[in-house]
């Protein structure tokens, strides 16, 4: 029996008794190590003549794979082993229901935000906006706002500070999304149909009022536009809001400094029961400010007031979604309350489109 045969032999036997992995290898760095047995004749080969060489190397590789494949074969039979003994005790009953996973929620000023643009959408309008902080210029002078007007005052106004030598123009955080409609008529000209919706600031804190709340306005110029486009308009999005078939509005002669002729908005309702129903009853409810675009906030956007005309309008939206779907307290929607957000909140499918449904 040759010496080769007799080493094969020794350590195939050692292989098939390792226990573990450790074991194994430790069997191969004897054998196939740097250091390994097989591994020092294969070195020798250099002092053998070719005739030796040929036939000693041609063993030596043969006796190596085998080893090598010996080894792997029971390293893979080790692991099996030791995942089938973990099975044994490892288990997992899969008809068991899974932990139910907390589901986040829409905020309903966001749900509400998504129903009035895909209302106005359907009309034509497209989705205009801009910055929180504004140049008194924006927010006031090209509204039609006049210095002595309460709004642009500090008790009514947030105002950024300013260093008593800062000669900069006042900014402010804006009071309405108002200037919106100026940079879009800066930035489209006419005609030009959008609605700005987004955060606001005043100063004021009570059941219905929070420094911070958000409005949507609408503006739409054009060659022939009139209150009856207006009162159309305003009628079809109630209608559409509050999915009713029918909506009556009230139109009451009002003031602001950016409309002309201006008008408040009152929708009919009734209140039976603490419950508020919309579209029929006695009773009316006012739900936004509207009016003709003046001729000077058309020039102030870069309109020429003698070629163009046009409506403006705006409502909070905390304050129609709280008409909507009876949320009592405007200053919970900024209390971030789980509680509340799970009661009032909308599922992340429910996406609002006038065809398929506003409030699914």
């Amino acid at each position: 029996m040759s010496d080769l045969t007799v080493l094969r032999q020794s350590y195939l036997d050692r292989i098939s008794t390792a226990a573990d992995g450790d074991a194994l290898e430790q069997v191969r760095l004897a054998a196939l190590g740097k250091k390994g047995e097989i591994s020092g004749m294969m070195k020798e080969l250099g002092r053998m003549t070719p005739e030796e060489r040929q036939t000693r190397g041609a063993a030596l590789n043969r006796l190596k794979d085998e080893i090598d494949a010996a080894l792997r074969a029971r390293k893979q039979g080790l692991e099996d082993a030791a995942l089938d003994a973990r099975l044994k005790q490892e288990w997992l009953d899969v008809t068991l229901p899974g932990r139910p996973r907390p589901q986040g929620t829409i905020h309903p000023i966001s749900q509400v935000t998504e129903e009035v643009t895909a209302i106005f959408a359907d009309m034509g309008f497209r989705v205009a906006e801009g910055p929180q902080i504004e140049s008194d210029w924006f927010n006031f002078d090209a509204l039609n706002i006049p210095p002595e007007h309460p709004a642009r005052q500090e008790h009514d106004t947030f105002f950024m500070a300013r260093a008593a030598d800062d000669p900069r123009p006042p900014h402010v955080l804006r009071t309405h999304t108002s200037p919106v409609q100026i940079r879009a008529m800066q930035a489209s000209g006419a005609p030009i149909r959008v609605i700005c919706p987004g955060r606001v600031y005043r100063m004021d804190m009570d059941q219905t009022h929070t420094p911070m709340f958000h409005q949507v306005e609408g503006l739409a110029l054009g060659k022939d536009i009139s209150m009856a486009n207006l009162k159309w308009t305003l009628e079809e999005f109630c209608r559409a809001f509050f999915e009713v078939d029918e909506v009556e509005l009230r139109f009451r002669a009002s003031h602001f400094p950016f409309t002309e002729p201006s008008a408040e908005v009152d929708i009919r309702c009734s209140w039976e029961g603490g419950k508020l129903t919309i579209g029929q009853g006695e009773s009316w409810l006012e739900i936004l400010g509207s009016g003709m675009v003046h001729p000077k906030v058309l020039a102030a956007g870069g309109i020429d007031p003698e070629a163009w005309q046009g409506f403006a309008f705006g409502m909070g939206i905390d304050r129609i979604a709280m008409l909507k779907y009876g949320i009592p307290d405007l200053r919970a929607f900024f209390e971030s309350d789980l509680r509340w957000l799970r009661h009032y909140g909308f599922a992340a499918g429910d996406v609002p489109s006038v065809s398929g449904g506003l409030s699914r």
